[in-house]
């Protein structure tokens, strides 16, 4: 029986990069993976085909909104659905290979199938072929993501109901697509189909689209795509969607209770994502669980069993692959002796559409429920040279500041390259930087970070200089 000192089950952004990091760290490492390749749900059905469609699709709306406008004639223009749904197959290949290699290079063991606990220190995998290997691993580091959530009454066909992976790899694009739940995936996802020319509807229980997000951003996003032609029902209640053969019926009830009803030809549920341990065998072990499937941790993401540990979606907080890497990560460290640590509160957030939007810290809402004193400079996008320069100029960005240190708080922004930019904000709130200190940097110009140094001018005594 092989011995190791660290395997990893889930080989996901998380998983891989805790095994990279246990690697090099001079750990005997295994990583186990169900699928036949590696990268989970971000790199095989999420962030890296998602964001394949984004680009392709945003190509081709320019060349039939924009692109006259710059002077570019585009007689002749067609749409190849079948080759943008092939490129962004090739993507995914040429990512998920490049994983292969790191395996290789940090001489990981890899072993496909599915892992189970037999005990606390043996694991049968479970092989493609039928048969049952088992390795012993003094600890492990439990990295099974996530999968689509969907509500008790629908009935997931993977035809005409689909979920986001089924939305990467349509034969055709829409004529109606019934878009259910208005957070990140969902809007993403209803972007591409609009930009193709598919009629989008969002429907969405809460009262705003991207819900957890600063208020300002879900307005100034919902403004934007509905001027790109999506249809928004906020405050709707889902009550039923039935796949009839060659059209999808939704009914919800509207605001005031009103029962009301869509009708399309595909339906994507987008109502989130839940907690995926099937088959660990958790409970030979005893491993504890929280009502929505999370597995339980303490600070350095231990288990209650003291050898096993557990990243990404799986675990309590955000669902975002930079977010399982850097617990990866940490664990990878602590396993090994160091003292890592992650600021969860730093760890931004981006939506992908166009225009991006970003964000880190506190939001406004979340400030006055905790009754912090705080100040606000903002600065639109449309007051760029560089915005009007590229056609780009819906958004802002938005600071937040304490009102007596200046420390920065929160950083929302919407915009181009906001997925980009917000990374400048991560290292500002990193080293616990005032509004003033990064009014004060330099930003070259003609640039869309200069909306970040105007924003916090904004906040310093309301010092904008060129708004």
């Amino acid at each position: 029986m092989t011995k190791y000192d660290v395997t990893v089950i889930g080989a996901g952004p998380g998983g891989y990069v805790a095994a990279i990091r246990c690697a090099q760290l001079g750990l005997k490492t295994a990583i186990i993976e169900k699928y036949s390749t590696l990268g989970g749900t971000c790199l095989n059905v999420g962030c890296i085909p998602s964001k394949a469609l984004l680009d392709s699709s945003h190509h081709y709306h320019d060349a039939t909104k924009h692109f006259e406008k710059h002077g570019i004639g585009v007689e002749g223009l067609s749409l190849n659905f079948e080759q943008m749904i092939a490129r962004k197959g090739e993507v995914v290949d040429q990512t998920t290979s490049g994983i292969d290699y790191l395996m290789s290079k940090n001489n990981i063991d890899r072993y496909e199938g599915v892992g189970s606990f037999f005990d606390t220190t043996h694991i049968n995998i479970a092989k493609p072929d039928g048969s049952v290997e088992k390795i012993e691993s003094a600890k492990t580091i439990i990295a099974t993501g996530s999968k689509p959530s969907t509500l008790p009454f629908i009935s997931l066909d993977k035809k005409r109901v689909i979920t986001s992976t089924e939305a990467l790899t349509l034969k055709e694009v829409p004529k109606h697509l019934i878009v259910i739940g208005g957070g990140v995936i969902g809007l993403e996802l209803g972007q591409v189909y609009a930009r193709l020319g598919a009629e989008v509807s969002v429907i969405e229980y809460m009262p705003k689209i991207v819900p957890g997000m600063d208020a300002m951003l879900s307005k100034e996003l919902q403004k934007s795509l509905k001027k790109q032609g999506l249809k928004f029902f906020v405050g709707h209640k889902v009550t039923s969607v039935t796949n009839t053969g060659d059209e999808v019926v939704v009914t919800a009830d509207d605001k005031k209770g009103n029962p009301v009803e869509f009708k399309g030809d595909y339906s994507l549920i987008s109502v989130g994502r839940r907690p995926y341990t099937d088959g660990l065998g958790l409970n030979n072990i005893g491993i504890v669980t929280t009502e929505r499937g999370q597995i339980e941790t303490n600070e350095h993401l231990q288990t209650n069993i003291p050898n096993i540990y557990a990243i990404g979606d799986v675990v309590k907080g955000a669902m975002l692959a930079h977010k399982a890497e850097e617990e990866g990560t940490m664990v990878a460290e602590f396993i090994a002796g160091e003292k890592p640590h992650i600021n969860y509160n730093l760890i931004p957030g981006v939506v992908y559409t166009w225009p991006e939007v970003a964000a880190v810290g506190k939001t406004e809402e979340q400030l006055k429920e905790e009754g912090v004193n705080y100040k606000v400079g903002s600065f639109p996008m449309r007051a760029l040279g560089r915005a009007r320069a590229s056609m780009d100029i819906d958004g802002q960005v938005k600071v937040l500041a304490d009102a007596t240190t200046d420390e920065i708080l929160g950083v929302h922004m919407i915009g181009a390259r906001a997925a980009d930019m917000i990374a400048e904000a991560v290292v500002a709130m990193e080293f616990r930087a005032s509004a003033e200190d990064v009014s004060r940097m330099s930003h070259a110009h003609p640039t869309y970070t200069e909306a970040i140094k105007e924003a916090c001018l904004a906040a310093t005594d309301d010092r904008a200089l060129h708004v």
